[in-house]
């Protein structure tokens, strides 16, 4: 019996296992595009070296400089030089920059930049600086006002200044509903002056600065001279700058200003003239000059210098 079971077992078929395979997992592959990031890149920071320059800082009348001898230098950058250097909390601290020049006219050129970057004309103060910087009896200095002679002498330094130009008076300018009468000149930079009763009461910041940017003078603006009649040929003098824009202790194109629109407003007479002009650095500036029948010749501006000290500085 056991024999014709396992016969039958062995002709019987084996049942294959159906066994399902595995399902096959499928990914969509990401269309969206996958971007590397470039690796940062330092930027290399590039100082600019400083370059040493000597310089030698000088006052005339109150009114400070700084002198660069600028003859073998060739720098080309007055103005952010000026700007950067008379700052007084972070500079050496000037009321301008005086670059001497070769020139081809004179004995050398005197260029002169304001604490705001801007060129003057002239400087009646910064002149004398140079001209006792070069140190010679009688010298021609070259300005954007023209040559202009200098004489050292035992009293100081003498300056011949420019014949002034385009003089107006009692001009009536209207600020903040209040007339101000002012007289005009030009003395190789604009000015302005005003005749006032009491000086010391003249707030010369504030209407200083209303009077230099009035539309009346709005091409180049004006520097703005408050004057007191002290006695006969005697002025004194306050004076609001162009460029420095603030009261200074001192101006010498100011005090010319000062000492010919006196003359020819109040005294128009001819003849050979000295006047003293009180300046509030407490120096007496002196300015002479011969008038003729309304017309100024040989105005001459006489007063001191000193060489305060020398240094490096880097620019």
């Amino acid at each position: 019996m056991k024999k014709m079971i396992k016969k039958k077992m062995a002709n019987k078929k084996p049942i294959k296992k159906m066994v399902k395979s595995p399902a096959k997992i499928v990914t969509k592959k990401s269309t969206k595009k996958v971007t590397m990031k470039k690796p940062a890149i330092k930027k290399k920071i590039i100082v600019k070296k400083k370059i040493k320059f000597e310089f030698t800082k000088m006052v005339a009348s109150g009114n400070d400089f700084i002198i660069f001898d600028n003859r073998r230098s060739g720098l080309k950058n007055g103005s952010e030089i000026a700007a950067l250097l008379c700052v007084r909390t972070s500079g050496i601290g000037a009321d301008g920059l005086i670059f001497i020049e070769k020139s081809k006219k004179a004995d050398f050129k005197m260029r002169i930049f304001n604490p705001d970057g801007s060129e003057a004309e002239m400087c009646g103060n910064g002149i004398r600086c140079a001209a006792l910087y070069k140190n010679k009896k009688n010298m021609k200095i070259e300005t954007l006002a023209g040559i202009l002679n200098a004489e050292l002498n035992e009293n100081g330094i003498k300056v011949r200044m420019t014949p002034p130009l385009d003089m107006q008076l009692n001009i009536n300018l209207n600020i903040d509903g209040r007339i101000h009468q002012v007289n005009y000149v030009n003395t190789g930079v604009p000015h302005s002056v005003c005749f006032v009763e009491n000086l010391p009461a003249v707030n010369v910041r504030l209407l200083g600065r209303l009077l230099r940017y009035h539309k009346h003078f709005e091409l180049e603006g004006t520097n703005v001279d408050f004057v007191k009649i002290d006695e006969h040929d005697s002025l004194c003098i306050r004076t609001y700058e162009r460029g420095v824009e603030d009261e200074t202790l001192a101006c010498g194109t100011g005090s010319v200003a000062a000492a010919l629109i006196y003359h020819h407003k109040f005294l128009y007479a001819d003849g050979s003239y000295s006047v003293d002009i009180k300046t509030k650095g407490g120096e007496v500036l002196k300015v002479y000059f011969d008038y003729e029948k309304g017309v100024f010749k040989n105005v001459w501006l006489e007063g001191n210098a000193r060489i305060v000290y020398k240094g490096e500085c880097y620019v």
